[in-house]
């Protein structure tokens, strides 16, 4: 009798090993948005317009100029003409000119000439019925949600990997996108084998020795699990050709092949001889307990694992070894408990005596990378990601909630609190990065195996990457002025703290002015918006961009010994600032605007025209307790292929 003796075992470590290196994706499939949930993006989908598309009203209230509320206060009301209404969902029938107000509705579109709006709680009715009293001053932008200020056009909406949920539908729908691409599951083909097995519901001979074939439902259930695409095929018998036929078959039509039973020592069990002729025997047992006897190998152009035939040997095989495979072919997180305590990432207060939800997002400080790497799980940082309840991304960027109790004044950084994850397989991203906005950048982060990043602006992004929050902060500009320090004694602490952090790489980007396709204005420079009568679109004040701009003005100030304060002025436009590198121009190429501040890359990927105002670095810039993370690695190699560019 010949037997298969089990010799040199391997190690648990080398059959994870031996499964990752066979080839189990099942490519890219289109799926319509009501089919995408808990599917995962196979690629990354940018905006392709702003959220909102158009500047609304954040309040029930009157709409206006805000210069004609200017010195308004509850002794002495500014007087303003109602001239009309506007109503969420309807297009505003009137131009408003200085001196008139236009009732507004929470949610409408913010009327032509109107730069603000008051809420209706700080004004009063006229007797005459046709004048509202404004009981206090308000300045441009306030209370006002500006087109892009949810999701900006060319924004990085989705990264690939993202496993879409409830709260990714609802930024998906409001970008109009109603197909997206996705992971195919892994199919996976079951093959139960054993001249004594049965299927359910029919007739078992126990006096042979006949027993239900547990393993290919069981298993099958974990295969959906996991997030693959079970396929059952009829059990094959101990001959080695029925054997063959069966799994040839399987292999033929599904990814990977997963038999149970027929892989001991024994002499009639025989798969492992199957493989070794018709295929490739990677492994044949593990020293594990239970689940000895475990084949690893490639039959035809599929990949196959073989489990022990008693159930629970299988499934603590399968449940060990095989499912991680499936879901990170599947591109499914490993689950983890519902529930994370972890430490507040900085302070955060909370003084209106109600019940907060709070979304937050979470960071792992550990190095990663496995046990050589030292601290490999770190610690739990949790931090608010809140920009207001009619902000689709504030969920979209968070893992859970805190539940901040009513009396609680604030939450001090370093606090242990408890996160209810959205769901139980939440895992927080690889890496953590924070600040400008940047084409270039979404390339990068493409890379990444599950990487978060929040575009807040440079100024936003140094600030928290002292707080240590972020893995990363991209800074654009001339980084002396992201410190924004109000005393010198801030300053120079600051400095030092930007100094100290690691610069994993860098990069030029031209910026200046967009203008319409054949500039039909004939814009030059910098003179001709502070001369010339012209509409402005500019960037917030957290952007490089609007600091590379102010710097330029304030060269430009010194050259013609002016007030830099008076060329902004004189500037159309020029406080009323958009958020992201494509929004400002895209209210150029809709005809809302003559010229607006942006990227060479913004003008020429919306084929629009572009005059240079010069080039600007953007750095990546490290937290340097955090430089041993996997994922900060791979974007540091990144950036040096970036170089080598």
């Amino acid at each position: 009798m010949n037997r298969k003796e089990f010799r040199d075992l391997a190690s648990p470590a080398a059959a994870r090993e031996a499964i990752d290196s066979l080839a189990l994706a099942g490519g890219v499939e289109r799926v319509s948005l009501e089919e995408a949930r808990g599917r995962v993006l196979a690629e990354r989908l940018d905006a392709d317009r702003d959220v909102p598309g158009f500047d609304r009203a954040s309040l029930d209230g009157y709409a206006l100029r805000a210069r004609d509320t200017f010195g308004a206060d509850e002794a002495d009301p500014a007087r303003l003409e109602v001239v009309g209404e506007v109503h969420a969902g309807e297009e505003p029938a009137v131009d408003l000119e200085t001196g008139q107000a236009v009732e507004i509705s929470t949610g409408a579109v913010m009327p032509p000439g109107a730069d603000a709006m008051v809420p209706v709680e700080r004004t009063d009715t006229a007797d005459d019925g046709e004048t509202v009293l404004i009981r206090t001053a308000v300045a441009p932008g306030d209370n006002v949600m500006f087109a892009g200020a949810d999701v900006a056009a060319g924004e990085r909406a989705l990264g690939p990997g993202t496993r879409i949920t409830p709260r990714d539908i609802g930024l998906l729908s409001a970008l109009g996108i109603d197909e997206v691409p996705v992971r195919a599951p892994p199919t996976v083909g079951i093959v139960s084998t054993g001249d004594e097995l049965v299927r359910p519901g029919e007739d078992l001979e126990s006096a042979s020795g006949e027993i239900y074939d547990v393993n290919s439902y069981t298993i099958a259930a974990g295969v959906e699990d996991a997030g693959g695409e079970a396929v059952l095929y009829p059990h094959a018998g101990d001959d080695q050709d029925e054997m063959e036929r069966v799994l040839r078959e399987a292999a033929a039509e599904c990814d990977l092949v997963l038999s149970s039973g027929s892989t001991s020592a024994s002499a009639v069990d025989v798969i492992y001889r199957v493989i070794e002729e018709q295929g490739e025997l990677l492994l044949h047992g593990v020293r594990v307990k239970p689940g000895k006897p475990m084949l690893v190998g490639r039959l035809d152009d599929s990949a196959y694992v073989g489990l022990p035939g008693y159930p629970v040997s299988a499934m603590m095989v399968f449940r060990t070894f095989v499912a991680p495979a499936i879901r990170e072919a599947a591109g499914l997180p490993e689950p983890e408990t519902a529930t994370v305590t972890g430490r507040m990432a900085r302070q955060e207060r909370y003084d209106e005596g109600r019940l907060r939800l709070m979304p937050v997002g979470l960071v792992e400080t550990g190095a990663g990378g496995g046990e050589e790497a030292g601290d490999a799980a770190g610690e739990t940082l949790v931090y608010p990601v809140d920009k207001g309840s009619g902000a689709t991304t504030s969920l979209a960027h968070a893992d859970g909630v805190v539940e901040v109790d009513p009396d609680t004044d604030y939450l001090e950084a370093g606090e242990s609190v408890t996160v209810r994850l959205f769901s139980p397989d939440v895992r927080p991203p690889t890496l953590l990065g924070v600040g400008e906005d940047d084409p270039t950048l979404n390339r990068l982060l493409d890379r990444l195996e599950r990487p978060r990043y929040l575009p807040v602006g440079s100024r936003p992004g140094l600030r928290r990457l002292r707080e240590e929050t972020p893995d990363v902060a991209v800074v654009a500009g001339p980084l002396e002025r992201e410190v924004g320090a109000a005393t010198a004694a801030e300053s120079e602490r600051a400095d030092r703290r930007a100094i100290d952090a690691a610069e994993l790489g860098r990069w030029e980007r031209e910026w200046g002015l967009v203008v319409p396709q054949g500039n039909p204005a004939g814009i030059d420079g910098l003179t001709d918006l502070v001369d010339r009568d012209l509409r402005f679109v500019n960037r917030t004040t957290d952007s490089g961009l609007r600091t590379s701009l102010e710097r330029a003005l304030e060269d430009l100030a010194a050259e013609r010994d002016a007030d830099r304060a008076a060329l902004t002025d004189s500037i159309d436009g020029f406080e009323v600032a958009l958020r992201a590198h494509e929004s400002p121009a895209r209210k150029v190429l809709a005809g809302d605007a003559d010229v607006a501040l942006g990227l060479a890359e913004t003008a020429a990927d919306l084929e629009m025209g572009f005059v240079s105002l010069g080039s600007q670095p953007v750095r990546v810039l490290a937290n340097p307790d955090r430089t041993g993370k996997d994922d900060v690695g791979t974007l540091e190699r990144a950036l040096e292929d970036l170089d080598a560019t």
